[in-house]
């Protein structure tokens, strides 16, 4: 895992902080590829909630770095870059920007501080990764199409209108709160909290990025598996290769 992310865990709480305060926590390659690490960390360990937040007191996160942008920006997304039956929180501040806000939307919980505003202004700078779309089955049709197509600012108490977040709290108190509701959710029964948490992934429709991505995924986990690195020696010595489901 990158420095750009940090993993840290107590009573059975992960506190994931993504690290680059000097750059608003633009997310480049580091920072993707160590959410990426997180996600999987949380879910192979004994944690049972994972909360997400970010340093400094500017934004959660500008979106993509401009400068030095990630390869494949939903890599970093919960249960899309990697398998995450248990229950995250995001605890947003600040900006909250483009590919950033796809990060937040997948998660199960967000509490915001007042400061947040959310902004995605791929249409008005011609680009996107399509996994924006997914906004359409988590809030109402036409304020997804206006957060998406505007590029206007969302500030914290228009997000909650829209269903974008759960709660709105005093600046500088969104990852206490969001630990306090991770508290609850640690002492809870773990079956069923994946259990509610699959079977509503499972019924909310998946838009085309988001299908390909997690496709994307379970086909990269196959390529890069050390049972396929032992195929393709086994072929180069010419034995019968001797996998091992990992």
């Amino acid at each position: 895992m990158s420095d750009l992310v940090t993993y840290t865990s107590e009573d059975r709480i992960a506190t994931i902080t993504i690290n680059r305060p000097d750059r608003m926590n633009a997310l480049n390659e580091d920072v993707i590829v160590g959410l990426q690490s997180a996600w999987q960390r949380l879910e192979d360990s004994d944690d049972r909630v994972g909360v997400i937040h970010a340093a400094g007191d500017r934004a959660f996160s500008v979106g993509a770095d401009v400068k030095a942008p990630p390869k494949e920006m939903w890599q970093g997304v919960p249960s899309v870059g990697a398998t995450t039956s248990k229950m995250v929180i995001a605890a947003v501040h600040g900006w909250c920007i483009g590919g950033a806000y796809c990060i937040v939307q997948m998660c199960d919980l967000v509490v915001a501080s007042e400061n947040t505003i959310f902004k995605y202004p791929e249409a008005q700078l011609g680009f996107t990764g399509g996994l924006i779309a997914s906004a359409v089955a988590r809030i109402p049709h036409k304020l997804a199409m206006e957060f998406m197509t505007l590029g206007e600012d969302f500030p914290a108490e228009r997000a909650l209108q829209a269903g974008m977040v759960n709660k709105i709290v005093p600046v500088g108190t969104e990852l206490q709160e969001a630990q306090a509701w991770a508290k609850v959710l640690a002492e809870s029964a773990p079956l069923v909290l994946e259990t509610v948490k699959k079977f509503s992934l499972a019924t909310l429709p998946k838009s085309p990025a988001e299908a390909g991505a997690i496709s994307r995924e379970q086909l990269l986990r196959v390529r890069n598996s050390e049972d396929g690195a032992e195929g393709g020696r086994a072929f180069a010595e010419k034995r019968t290769p001797e996998f091992r489901g990992r």
